[in-house]
């Protein structure tokens, strides 16, 4: 899905939320600040991926609803309004499943290989000439390989 198809999805989904949101560029910053979040670039092709860039985008939008909100708070009174204090609570519900999300599925915010995400090895160092069986292990340009390989 591209940034543009992202935008219109988000422009059908948030529907009467829209006319709030009067500057176009909105939809644009609620998509980097969620590429930024997740890590992930457009296009995104996974569905993992695609739910979770347009739920942090919503989430974005709703806080610069939040943020226009803001200046409906009362100071003498001590009053938010309900309208900021249901965006408060949507954002923090929003996070709290990014936050889950990230740790039950930590491959797909990583950007890691599967062969990556375990632990690394340390080969037992011993090397031979290929040709002549002759041992090579103390040579000083000979390296131990140390870490995940792809099997290659």
């Amino acid at each position: 899905m591209t940034q543009d198809e992202m935008v219109d999805k988000l422009r059908e989904e948030v529907k009467g939320l829209t006319r709030y949101l009067t500057y176009p560029v909105d939809y644009v910053n609620a998509c980097d600040d969620a590429s930024r979040d997740t890590g992930f670039a457009f296009p995104v092709t996974t569905n993992f991926k695609i739910y979770w860039m347009k739920t942090r985008a919503k989430r974005h939008l709703f806080f610069y609803l939040q943020s226009e909100s803001a200046h409906k708070f009362k100071f003498e009174q001590i009053n938010l309004q309900h309208r900021f204090d249901h965006y408060s609570k949507l954002l923090k519900d929003m996070d709290l499943a990014f936050e889950e999300a990230k740790k039950s599925n930590p491959a797909e915010f990583a950007g890691l290989d599967s062969f990556k995400q375990f632990g690394t090895v340390a080969g037992a160092g011993f090397a031979y000439e290929p040709l002549t069986g002759r041992n090579i292990t103390y040579d000083p340009d000979q390296e131990v390989i140390f870490g995940p390989t792809d099997g290659d």
